[in-house]
Formats: structure tokens, sequence, C-alpha cells
């Protein structure tokens, strides 16, 4: 496994999300379209992505199972994981309950009515809350990440500002001194271990 990525669950997310999202958007716009060619085409685009999107969700369960099992947490974060968990298993089963009921209307050529669409829109919202408990997990608990670095040290040591500041040489900004340089700003600029101070 790769070290930045303790697991692959943020990787399959973001196809379970955006597929599915943009699955219910086009079966719901598609009740505002008069019947025709791209009334048709976006039925299949809508049923492609509901399909695709109901498979990355299976990878996303499964490795976020393994995440549950496997990711270092404490107290209050492992609480945030069994509710966000909770809320992922719950979409889930409303999602292959979609995709039943979809093969079911496409095996017999039936149409997808408002009642379809409305559920399908019910378990966007439902993903939507899963994912954001999820972000919460790793934005707010700091699960599955790796520690940023102190900014302490020669040319890191200063604080950010509306103002620009200088920092060393090949830190991805030029030199004070050198061409193309971002204007000083009196009093901002800090010589190495220097402590910040604020203007």
């Amino acid at each position: 496994m790769i070290e930045i990525i303790p697991n692959l669950h943020p990787v399959f997310v973001h196809f379970t999300v955006a597929l599915l999202i943009i699955a219910a958007t086009i079966h719901l716009l598609s009740h505002f379209l008069p019947n025709g060619e791209l009334a048709n085409q976006l039925a299949i685009v809508a049923r492609w992505n509901l399909w695709l999107g109901v498979g990355f969700t299976l990878l996303t369960v499964a490795a976020g199972w393994y995440a549950f099992y496997t990711v270092s947490h404490d107290t209050p974060s492992h609480l945030a994981m069994i509710e966000h968990r909770n809320w992922a298993m719950a979409t889930l089963a409303v999602f292959l309950g979609i995709a039943a009921w979809e093969y079911y209307l496409s095996r017999r050529g039936k149409g997808k009515g408002w009642l379809f669409t409305g559920l399908l829109v019910i378990a966007a919202g439902l993903l939507l809350s899963t994912a954001w408990h999820g972000g919460e997990l790793v934005y707010r608990y700091g699960l599955g990440v790796m520690s940023m670095p102190k900014p302490e040290g020669p040319g890191h040591a200063h604080e950010h500002g509306e103002h620009p500041h200088d920092v060393e040489p090949g830190h991805g900004t030029p030199a004070a001194d050198g061409a193309g340089a971002a204007p000083r700003k009196a009093g901002h600029t800090h010589a190495p271990g220097t402590p910040p101070h604020k203007d």
C-alpha cells in the first residue's frame, strides 16, 4: 500500500459521489424535457452513471470497512466513524434498491416516473450527508492523514497575513533580491531564527 494513502476509501468515494449525483441530476432534468432524441440520450447517460456509481459504491464501502478497522483513532473520532458508517450503510441500501428498481423498469421498457426520481434525489441527499460526515473524519478529527511539519526553522517561522512576505530561496517563492521577486512589505520579513511577530 502506498504510504501516503493508508487505504483506498478516499479514492473510490469521489467516483461514488460524482456518478450518483450526476445520475440523480439528469433523471430530475429529464422530467422537464420533451420526449425526443435528447431525452433518450440523457436516459442512457443517467442509467450508466447510476450503475457505475453503484459499482463504485460497493468498492467504496468495502474500502471503508477496511479503514474502519485499521485507521488509528481515539474515542471521539470512533463515535464519528460509527455515525459515518451508519449513514453509509443506509445510503448503500437505498441505492441498491433503486438499482434493482431501475433494472426492473428497464427490462420491461417502462419509464421512470416522479416516484423513482424523487427516491433517487432523496438518496442523493443521503449520499451528500454521508460524504459530509466522512469529510468530518478527515478535516475535523484528522483520521487517515499524515502529520504536517511544524512551521519552525529558518525561513518558516512567520505568520501569514494579508500582505505578501518573503521566504527562503528554494521554497517555492523567489528570493526578495532575485528577479521577479514579490515586492517587500516593510517590517514584514523575518530573518532566519527571528520569532514571528505581527505588524
